[in-house]
């Protein structure tokens, strides 16, 4: 069977070689990409329209401009009458999106020269707020001016959280302290169209209370069919524009009892907007798709079914979207195999699966469920990697030399036959026992042999060793909690960790090399500010974090708390100090792994990222044909805009994924210690005091990760004393010191399911 592929080197690439296939890999990128780009409906589909964009940006950044009204700025840009018409659209879409503002007697300005920001506001229960500008937005991303700006409780207006606002900046910094300050004077974009709560009653009118404590505001309703006092509902806002009452709305769902099977993960599903079923014509393109890979399938792909392969996944995993094969080569070089669903194959630009997977932008799994980014026929069958059954897979192939230098990539349309389906458990009991005692343990063996190294290699290349367990709630058949276990990245999970990150690279630096606009996972160097308030964090435990700008004493610090008990408090609150990795078509790099090129190519199946980069990445390989693209060249930076684009939405699915992730999960551990709380089956835990402060201490349950107050009034072997200066309790009579990393016992005191609050009291150990 001949093979599509293309090859590039390592560290010893020849430039050569980047210049003879630079131009065509542009042009059959510029082909056969452009049009699926180009078929997305949220994006402009006009070259033209774009340039009118960019004429307005320039006229209103030039040094020389004074406001212009809108017929104004028709004539200084030498418009015609058909111009005109696209103009006016133009002109109000920017306005609508914040990139322009009006101002005194309708003339038009850059935000930024009327002192104004655009940008998300994140409320705090508290009442204050948060605004951080928009990427584009350069007005306070300066050295004097902090990322975010502070909104007081007063100044937030009728905005309400992740609503897209315009901020008029306050120069009067004392009200925010040494933060940048402001006031939202418009609502761009509301967040939410809908809020779910609960329905509430008093004498005279009902009101609905959000489950979302940073949504501070009750909303009046009107009573609807069906629904009860203490049921969770759907509300539709009305058009809110006054602080000075309450936002109201209209019942539009009625979700059940609170407390009645599936309610609580439903209400989740709403307040972030999932999508649960397909729509008909995507549910009837999937009919059309075959149960079974056919060997028309197999024309221009290599064959590895003969090759050794396996997949490791979690126990309770359905898709398995990535395979592995190592091999030794002679003279102690390595070849690694990583082996990817083709999903590209099966899903068309232009389609409805293609339009309805980057709607969804990326699978959601919660406790109870899965939201997959692709109907099932897909993400468990024909896509999935099952074991001894024949599936289309994108390969990449990294040859190492003895000393792990990359000698050589190459990339693959192929055809593999997973010789065996592992679970990490499996894979971690295998990689532990003593000898090799089949051929599938030797490989495992062999396997961690290169995978160790390339570890070793990457830490010792500045990468940062973050390790922050994640907790699986598992739930029964009606959706209540049964058992709380925290996830360990343990050897077999690392073993996979390390081969994803090496291909992710070595695509990443492949579309590079070539020049072709591509779609980059990226995380930019932290804000200095935040690494000193970290800082100062780590020193109450009693580290000594030295210069975190200098990443070889960030991973001193990080090595420094390996296996300690304030080992996961210390990781958590480093990673809000850093910021987010997100989606960007500037291969800026990524300051965690300490990578030059990354990008996301491992799982298609549930990230539409991955997806983009397999048609990318595919459009570049020897032999591919134009399937589907246009024949003319496009305009190199429409291309930019495009994946600009669909990086920002793809970021904005992952934001939301994770935040109804980790919603579900916590609400599911509340619901857990409440019913040993009703049951009277209390256990007895193990925790670790995280902040003292002097009404009690706040502790940390290593095991199932969650936080909760111990109030001092419940340690009854003493009365305690606030050291403020060294941040413990000191006993009366005892001299007991409680301080931060301390080991308890505790069990549960109190549970508010409302709040989401646990309160914890000391056992006697």
């Amino acid at each position: 069977m001949q093979a599509e592929y293309f090859t590039s080197g390592g560290e010893g690439f020849q430039p050569s070689l980047v210049q003879k296939e630079r131009k065509r890999g542009q042009s059959q990128y510029q082909n056969s990409v452009f049009h699926w780009l180009e078929s997305v409906q949220m994006l402009d589909s006009s070259v033209h329209l774009m340039e009118i964009r960019r004429k307005i940006q320039g006229l209103l950044a030039a040094p020389n401009y004074h406001p212009l009204r809108r017929a104004e700025l028709a004539k200084t840009l030498r418009l015609n009458a058909a111009q005109r018409r696209e103009f006016r659209r133009v002109l109000a879409e920017m306005i609508e999106q914040g990139e322009i503002v009006r101002v005194r007697n309708d003339r038009f300005v850059l935000p930024r020269e009327a002192d104004l920001v655009v940008g998300r506001i994140t409320c705090n229960e508290k009442g204050f707020a948060f605004v951080i500008p928009e990427a584009a937005d350069a007005t306070v991303r300066s050295a004097d001016r902090p990322e975010d700006i502070y909104i007081a409780e007063e100044d937030t207006g009728v905005a309400l959280h992740g609503d897209k606002v315009v901020v008029r900046l306050n120069r009067d910094k004392r009200r925010g302290g040494d933060r940048t300050s402001g006031r939202v004077i418009r609502i761009l974009e509301r967040a939410n169209e809908t809020i779910v709560g609960t329905l509430q009653q008093t004498r005279y009118f009902h009101y609905v209370i959000p489950d979302d404590p940073r949504l501070r505001h009750d909303i009046y309703t009107k009573p609807a069919h069906g629904a009860q006092v203490g049921h969770k509902v759907v509300v539709k806002l009305a058009d809110w524009t006054s602080r000075h009452v309450n936002p109201e709305g209209e019942i539009i769902e009625v979700l059940g009892k609170a407390d009645s099977p599936g309610v609580d993960i439903l209400s989740i599903i709403r307040k972030y907007q999932l999508p649960q079923q397909f729509t008909e014509p995507t549910l009837a393109e999937t009919e059309r798709l075959p149960d079974r890979v056919h060997e028309s399938d197999l024309a221009g792909r290599r064959d590895l079914r003969h090759e050794f392969i396996i997949t490791i996944d979690p126990d309770d995993a359905r898709d398995f979207d990535d395979a592995v094969s190592v091999t030794e080569l002679d003279g102690g070089s390595w070849l690694l195999g990583v082996h990817i669903a083709d999903v590209s194959h099966y899903i068309r630009p232009r389609s409805a699966l293609d339009h309805e997977a980057l709607g969804r932008g990326n699978s959601v799994y919660l406790p109870d469920r899965v939201l997959p980014m692709l109907p099932e026929k897909l993400s468990n069958n024909l896509c999935s990697l099952r074991p001894h059954e024949d599936r289309l897979t994108v390969s990449v192939f990294i040859e190492f030399t003895p000393k792990l230098t990359v000698r050589r990539t190459e990339f693959a349309r192929s055809v593999i036959h997973s010789r065996h389906r592992l679970t990490y458990k499996e894979a971690f009991a295998r990689l532990t026992s003593d000898g090799d005692a089949d051929a599938l343990t030797h490989e495992l063996k062999k396997m961690w042999r290169l995978a160790s190294r390339l570890r070793k290699q990457r830490f010792a290349h500045g990468s940062l060793d973050l390790n922050v367990p994640e907790v699986k709630v598992r739930v029964d058949k009606q959706g209540h909690p049964t058992s709380i276990e925290k996830v360990v990245n343990d050897i077999s999970h690392q073993l996979i960790e390390e081969f994803m990150l090496v291909a992710n690279e070595a695509v990443a630096r492949h579309i590079c090399q070539l020049q072709v606009p591509g779609l980059y996972r990226i995380h930019e160097d932290p804000d200095l500010g935040k690494l000193r308030d970290f800082a100062v964090y780590a020193r109450s435990f009693g580290l000594k974090p030295g210069d975190l700008a200098h990443r070889d004493q960030m991973q001193r610090l990080l090595e420094s708390i390996k296996g300690k008990p304030e080992e996961y408090a210390i990781n958590l609150n480093l990673l809000r100090s850093l910021k987010r990795a997100r989606y960007s078509p500037q291969p800026v790099g990524h300051y965690g792994l300490a990578k030059k090129f990354y990008t996301h190519f491992t799982s298609p199946i549930r990230r539409y990222a991955d997806l983009v980069i397999h048609r990318i990445l595919l459009s570049t390989l020897a032999g591919t044909s134009d399937h589907h693209g246009r024949t003319q060249d496009t305009p190199h930076r429409y291309l930019l805009q495009e994946l600009a684009r669909i990086a920002e939405h793809t970021s904005h699915t992952e934001r939301v994924a994770d935040e109804a992730e980790t919603e579900a999960v916590e609400l599911k551990k509340i619901e857990y210690f409440h019913h040993q709380l009703t049951t009277g089956k209390l256990d007895v835990l193990d925790a670790v005091v995280c902040t003292v402060r002097n009404f009690g201490i706040f502790v940390e349950l290593p095991e199932s990760l969650i936080q909760g107050l111990v109030h001092v009034s419940t340690i009854d072997d003493d009365f305690y004393q606030y050291d403020t200066q060294r941040e413990q309790l000191v006993g009366k009579r005892t001299h007991r010191i409680v301080k931060i990393g301390d080991k308890l016992r505790v069990q549960v005191e109190r549970v508010d399911v409302f709040k989401r609050q646990v309160d914890f009291r000391v056992v006697a150990k």
